[in-house]
């Protein structure tokens, strides 16, 4: 019997009518049945789930079934599954869910591919089922905890190397909540790579038409304690003290520990909280909780933390307690900074820091974009209103700011002028043509910023664009003008951002959605340094005369034609950053006769590194540079910095 490349696993409890399409869909997978084992485990079910189970196994040799005795958990029938599998890979379905046709193939193509350990297929909610979405925003062939939205997903909806799982001796706890939790963040905290598909739908999440999932019915603090003891627990065994291990834990102390709190402490009895929920809370908050965590967090968290850290049982209670209304008390403007007025504010008696209650970087802004239009001679007129929560209106003080995302131009301010009549009404005046000191904005795309200050607190935020224009959809242009520029022509253009945001373009095309055309994959490539490869779909038969172009901003563009795939509807395409000078350049597809594409930057894609006449260099993505597009940073590396930091790498790991 040869081996399959993959288990499924589908644990199976009173799973009708679900079970079905759960088990058709692996059935069907494009993987084939000579390459699956799937095993379904009957975990004492009384509503017809084993027989079902029983019927599919006659239609389809790769579906092996086991009967067993109620657990009143999935550990436990993953587990005996597990004691059984044989492929390559292993993937836990619940039987609730269901996979699109091609979702194993893809997953362990990305597997194979990139010798990761665990692939996240891209997951689907159905019927309102929460799925997260921020790791699934592009492909990711090979990533890692610490660099990607990975860790925030710890269901077991994944596919797993067995190897990674033998080796660790992973099974689940046999909890009836969370027990998938410890298991996977063991996995992830041992992976060596991790990867993404999410140019395909391949986990589809679903509530059952009875309300019967497991995770809904067991919904106490109690039922959770254990999972979350065990998730803290773990990675303090894997990852020792610094920012490394407190950006894993801050996912723990956020969704395991003050989530529940708000949300399920108050239906457990009150002696059940003093004797045995507290005092557990608390120890995880002294043990594992450093203030580098606290200070990231949103302000009733900081709180509630401070709280189990000094000991104030009462406390706990009333701020859980009263959590809806005092969220509503508004702000208390102090020293130039701004804190929630919560009661417990500035109690000497109970002596929670001010750093608890600061808000001053969250403080809201109140705006509203009025009009933005060319007067007769070129120059752009921007009305609006801005203001800071809780302060007057009339104290506001607002200037624009423009930033160039793509290019190292200067920050330009421009002031505003009050408008009669009107609270916190600013009025402006950008000629574009003078604005960078009597010379005309400089070429790149700029983001427009408003900079409002009241009685010491300063708030720097986007500015959005007129309701009007938000609310049409797209990302609708201006009408520009066209000025000369050291004897070439740059035309200005304001546009509106995906966001509903304000930017201006200086002589750049402006990328476009074409839904013809998505980009999957991108990834530096492994034998020739400083060579980016993108890989992509497109609607037509064939890429065409698709092109994939860099462009800097002194107006530099290189362009190279994609190479199709064998099926037609695929392309890839090989970027030579190493050749590129110094910079930034901004990615995008050029389809013949069309306006750009945005090529959006990956999450997961790190740095490329390179020798150029003896000197490294280095090319990565600037996160800050674009809401939409990819802008790639070619830079010399400073050899005095390189320097200093493996110096301090090697004297940490002496006092480690």
């Amino acid at each position: 019997m040869s081996q399959p490349r993959v288990t499924v696993i589908v644990p199976a409890y009173n799973a009708l009518p679900e079970l079905t399409e759960c088990i058709t869909s692996v059935m069907e997978q494009t993987l084939g049945q000579d390459q699956l084992e799937i095993i379904a485990v009957d975990d004492g079910s009384t509503d017809g789930t084993g027989k079902e189970l029983d019927r599919l196994a006659a239609l389809c040799p790769a579906l092996h079934v086991i009967h067993q005795e109620n657990s009143g958990t999935a550990a436990v029938p993953r587990n005996v599954a597990l004691d059984r599998a044989r492929g390559d890979y292993v993937f836990f379905l619940d039987s609730d869910d269901y996979l699109g046709p091609d979702a194993l193939r893809r997953m362990v193509a990305m597997a194979d591919e990139n010798r990761t350990d665990i692939v996240l297929g891209k997951m689907v909610s159905v019927g309102g089922r929460p799925v997260p979405t921020a790791v699934f925003r592009s492909n990711k062939p090979r990533t890692d905890i610490f660099s990607s939205a990975a860790y925030r997903t710890l269901g077991c909806w994944k596919l797993f190397r067995r190897s990674l799982i033998d080796r660790l001796e992973l099974r689940f706890p046999p909890l009836r909540n969370t027990e998938d939790k410890p298991f996977t963040a063991t996995a992830y905290l041992n992976a060596d790579g991790v990867s993404v598909v999410a140019d395909y739908d391949c986990y589809y999440h679903r509530d059952r038409e009875n309300g019967n999932n497991l995770t809904r019915t067991a919904q106490s603090l109690s039922d959770r304690m254990q999972g979350t003891r065990m998730c803290f627990e773990t990675v303090a065994r894997h990852l020792g003290p610094g920012p490394r291990r407190d950006q894993i834990m801050r996912r723990h102390v956020e969704w395991e520990l003050c989530g529940p709190v708000w949300w399920l402490l108050l239906r457990e009895s009150e002696e059940s909280i003093r004797e045995r929920i507290y005092p557990e809370l608390r120890a995880w908050v002294v043990n594992w909780v450093t203030d580098a965590i606290i200070e990231r967090l949103e302000p009733r968290d900081r709180l509630l933390l401070h709280l189990l850290r000094a000991d104030r049982f009462a406390q706990v209670l009333t701020v859980v307690r009263d959590a809806k209304k005092d969220a509503g008390r508004g702000h208390v403007i102090d020293a130039g900074r701004a804190y929630w007025n919560h009661p417990l504010f500035r109690d000497a008696a109970v002596g929670v820091p001010d750093s608890a209650f600061d808000v001053t970087d969250r403080l809201p802004v109140h705006q509203r974009t009025d009009a933005v239009r060319w007067d007769e001679e070129g120059v752009l007129r921007l009305t609006g209103r801005a203001h800071l929560e809780d302060i007057a209106p009339e104290e506001a003080t607002t200037d624009l700011l423009l930033r160039c995302y793509d290019a190292e131009h200067p920050e330009i301010r421009v002031p505003t002028r009050a408008r009669p009549g009107t609270d916190a009404g600013f009025a402006a005046d950008l000629d574009l043509r003078t604005a960078a000191a009597g010379a005309p904005l400089g070429r790149g795309r700029w983001n427009v910023f408003l900079d409002v200050r009241a009685r010491g607190v300063r708030r720097t935020v986007r500015l959005a664009a007129p309701e009007a224009l938000r609310s049409a959809g797209g990302r609708p242009p201006y009408e520009g003008i066209t000025v000369p520029d050291r004897g070439r022509p740059l035309t200005l253009t304001p546009y509106v951002t995906p966001w509903g945001n304000l930017s201006l373009n200086a002589g750049q095309e402006i990328p476009r959605d074409d839904p013809r055309y998505r980009v999957t994959g991108m990834a530096w490539h492994r034998s020739r340094p400083g060579t980016l490869t993108v890989t992509g779909t497109t609607a037509d038969e064939g890429p065409g005369g698709l092109r994939l172009r860099v462009e800097n901003s002194a107006g530099e563009r290189r362009e190279l034609p994609v190479v199709p795939g064998r099926d037609g509807g695929t392309f890839s395409a090989e970027l030579a950053v190493r050749g590129l000078r110094p910079g930034r350049w901004t990615v995008t597809l050029a389809p013949p006769g069309a306006p750009c594409v945005a090529v959006p930057r990956p999450a997961g894609l790190g740095a490329a590194h390179w020798l150029r006449f003896a000197r490294p260099y280095a090319a990565r993505p600037v996160a800050a540079a674009s809401e939409t597009t990819l802008v790639v940073e070619v830079r010399p590396v400073a050899l005095a910095g390189v320097a200093r930091r493996k110096l301090g790498e090697a004297v940490r790991r002496i006092r480690g």
